[in-house]
């Protein structure tokens, strides 16, 4: 193993840990391909992990009580000492390109996506595009080898103009940052960086936190990254502060808001951390909000 390589791995690890002290455990999962049809699109939900945490006020409910969050995972038939959340990535196979959006983990902490992958017939010198939704460590992982190489040599790397400033800005992401920078296209958000795709700003987790609006034939579906988390904790208490955001305030302002607009647009989205697809609908009820698997 070289120098680069160990430097590589220890940053990736060492990035395991988000902010205010809360670390994930990663769990090996097998890997697992979900595919399901958006107008002329084929597209396939990836499974790459699991990340489980306890439940001891770190992250979920930060600004309330772990009796807060055991009684909303209680109240959903789930264990209340810990939240176990998905890692996953959303393949999306176009006549003219074949699209990645974020990349799990990576095999630093053995992460299934280039298995995934495998069972969704895609090699990773197939993937023509990536698109980013934020830095974490859980989203941008699985990018470079356990070489220090880039995982997927022919893509281009598009990630918002600010979440880009701000990765190489952070000590724990610059191994990783050297390397994919020559495939990187960063872009402002709003607008469409290939057919079909637009960015949609969502601020408040990261910096330049960013979700995908994918349309095809009259038919939407949206990458929410990560807006929410918990498909328990998140959408019955969308308030709490989330310990992983950045900016916990605008966080919430951000997950409220998107959350209303996608329950009143009945829109079809795909969740990186709800369990595996990760794709249904989120809907209101009363003061709050519920996931409703596709």
């Amino acid at each position: 193993m070289t120098i680069r390589t160990l430097r590589l791995s220890a940053a990736l690890v060492t990035a395991v840990s988000f902010s205010g002290g809360a670390i994930a455990k990663p769990v090996v999962v097998p890997p697992a391909a979900h595919e399901f049809d958006l107008g002329s699109l084929k597209v396939v939900s990836l499974r790459d992990a699991d990340n489980v945490l306890e439940n001891d006020g770190k992250v979920f409910g930060a600004s309330v009580a772990p009796s807060d969050v055991a009684r909303v995972l209680k109240a959903a038939g789930a264990p209340t000492d810990k939240i176990t959340l998905g890692v996953d990535a959303l393949l999306v196979k176009a006549p003219d390109r074949v699209m990645l959006f974020d990349t799990g983990l990576g095999p630093t902490v053995h992460g299934a996506l280039m298995g995934s992958l495998e069972q969704a017939h895609v090699k990773p010198s197939d993937v023509t595009d990536i698109m980013i939704t934020h830095s974490h460590f859980d989203h941008v992982g699985g990018l470079a080898t356990s070489g220090g190489e880039l995982a997927f040599p022919k893509a281009t790397i598009h990630i918002s103009a600010e979440e880009w400033a701000w990765m190489q800005s952070q000590p724990d992401s610059e191994a990783l940052a050297k390397i994919i920078a020559p495939r990187v296209k960063t872009f402002e958000p709003g607008g469409m960086i290939v057919p079909g795709v637009t960015t949609l700003s969502l601020p408040g987790h990261t910096p330049g936190h960013v979700g995908y609006q994918i349309t095809s034939e009259g038919q939407t579906l949206v990458d929410i990254g990560d807006t929410a988390h918990s498909s328990i904790v998140s959408l019955a208490e969308p308030e709490w502060a989330i310990g992983y955001d950045n900016d916990e305030d605008l966080g919430e302002t951000t997950r409220r808001a998107e959350l209303k607009t996608l329950a009143d647009g009945k829109t079809l989205i795909f969740a990186p951390h709800f369990p595996f697809p990760g794709v249904g609908r989120i809907v209101a009820e009363a003061d709050h909000f519920a996931f409703k698997p596709q």
